[in-house]
């Protein structure tokens, strides 16, 4: 291998050469998706809600290649060497557990077509339980390989249908299909505006980098993951609403005069009027970019979604919070938690030529908390899942 290839040629390389030393043969091709980062929206998927996702550049790739034994075999290069291995007509809901589940859904999902059987080894730079769709990024990556390879007549939405039955059906955790959906359908330099009830979709333009601009990530290093009580309690709850109010879903709620019906019940009036909120905050954003006004004047919106999660939908932690109030004081125009909650990660709208010193505020205000040191990382909205080799 040579030093000139282009990061996705040296990432293809390296799954190819794991996957043929791991399993004797060569793949059949390597296929990446990526995480994602909310730029607004959050929680409003499952609601019938608008949400704004972009592609992080960190990707998941799979080295996939089709067997003759019909066995399953699943290995990954962050995994302790081991291959999950079974045969593909013992797939079921928790067999196989674990990492291994999610790839093995979506094989599930189109097990009539590999009777034959299948081997996959995956390799990340996706941070894992960071609020960044590490596990979409993983589904979406294995579903976009078994499109090329057993099922070229679907569509990428139906690929987003696939990967999401593989986390909500198989794997227990009940996502929406924001996470699917911007990894299969962002392009670069764009955000994906998303109606996740018309399942219709806009690419707005989102180039930061001409704009002196930033989205930074910042780590926390509170893990969490969505098959856990808390992510599920919300969905709950929020579907408690909107039975109480007799709307179909949240969405369907127009602004918080609305929620009347809830004011005697405090938890669900909360849960509620986040998912109002935050619906009108991401047509808010997407009208701002639209218009092509200057990008800074988003950033008083993503606060106040930071402000709602916390108040409202109660899922911020106190390194979160920490992360925002730390880089608003340090300059940023805006910040907010992204992701499921209860840990994870902080997106910060920040002028370039300040991007180092708020990331450096939020590793003192970190240090003196006593917290984890934080990892940070600048986005680029990048390109939705492809095949690199």
């Amino acid at each position: 291998m040579t030093s000139d290839l282009t990061d996705d040629q040296a990432a293809a390389h390296r799954a190819r050469e794991a996957f043929t030393q791991r399993y004797d043969a060569a793949p059949e091709g390597v296929w990446a998706a990526p995480g994602r980062v909310n730029v607004i929206g959050e929680h409003t998927d499952y609601n019938d809600g608008y949400v704004l996702p972009v592609a992080l550049p960190h990707t998941t790739r799979a080295a996939v290649g089709r067997r003759t034994d019909g066995r399953l075999a699943l290995a990954s290069l962050q995994g302790a060497g081991e291959v999950v291995e079974l045969a593909v007509d013992e797939l079921a809901p928790g067999r196989p557990g674990g990492w291994a589940g999610y790839p093995a859904g979506v094989v599930h999902g189109l097990r009539d077509r590999l009777a034959g059987g299948i081997s996959v080894l995956v390799d990340t730079d996706v941070p894992v339980g960071a609020g960044l769709s590490s596990s979409a990024a993983l589904t979406c990556s294995v579903a976009l390989a078994l499109h090329d390879l057993v099922a070229p007549e679907l569509s990428r939405t139906d690929l987003v249908d696939l990967a999401r039955r593989s986390e909500n059906d198989f794997v227990g955790a009940p996502t929406g299909i924001l996470d699917q959906s911007a990894s299969l359908l962002c392009t670069a330099g764009h955000a994906l505006f998303l109606d996740t009830r018309e399942l219709r979709t806009e690419q707005v333009p989102l180039d930061l980098t001409a704009s002196g601009l930033e989205l930074l990530v910042v780590d926390t290093g509170t893990s969490h993951t969505h098959a856990d009580g808390g992510y599920g309690d919300r969905r709950r709850e929020c579907e408690q609403a909107a039975a109480r109010l007799g709307v179909p879903a949240l969405r369907d709620v127009a602004d918080v005069s609305g929620l009347a019906a809830l004011e005697h019940d405090d938890v669900l009036l909360r849960r509620a009027r986040h998912i109002v909120t935050e619906n009108a905050r991401v047509l808010q954003v997407v009208g701002i970019l639209r218009d092509a006004d200057d990008p800074r004047a988003i950033g008083p919106v993503l606060t106040e979604g930071h402000v709602s999660l916390r108040d409202d939908f109660q899922i911020s932690t106190v390194e979160l919070d920490a992360c925002v109030d730390a880089a608003l004081e340090s300059g940023a125009h805006g910040a907010r938690m992204v992701g499921g909650g209860f840990g994870g990660s902080v997106v910060v709208l920040v002028d370039r030529d300040r991007a180092g010193a708020v990331a450096e505020a939020v590793r003192d205000r970190f240090a003196r908390e006593g917290y984890a040191e934080p990892r940070t990382f600048d986005v680029v909205p990048s390109p939705g899942a492809r095949r690199l080799a």
